[in-house]
């Protein structure tokens, strides 16, 4: 990742957005050393990462289920959580 200060920022947006859109490189934008914004590359196939979200949750689940008591439910689960 990236790090410029909101100055260098204005004197190099060009090549920084360059970097960003060609390379994929992440940008912190700085002021006075806190980091006030990311500039980040947008995906450019959105599906593919949907598609790779649902297959981790499938993933995540099975994993849970393979570890769940068989004797509670997942509403005491809950509750046995908020207490």
């Amino acid at each position: 990742m990236i790090s410029v200060g909101i100055r260098e920022l204005k004197q190099q947006t060009s090549e920084l957005i360059r970097l960003v859109r060609e390379e994929g490189k992440e940008l912190q934008v700085t002021y006075h050393g806190n980091v006030v914004a990311l500039v980040v590359p947008v995906t450019r196939n959105a599906s593919q990462d949907v598609e790779a979200a649902w297959s981790s949750l499938d993933v995540l689940a099975a994993e849970i289920g393979a570890r769940w008591p068989a004797d509670v439910t997942s509403a005491e689960a809950v509750a046995e959580g908020r207490s």
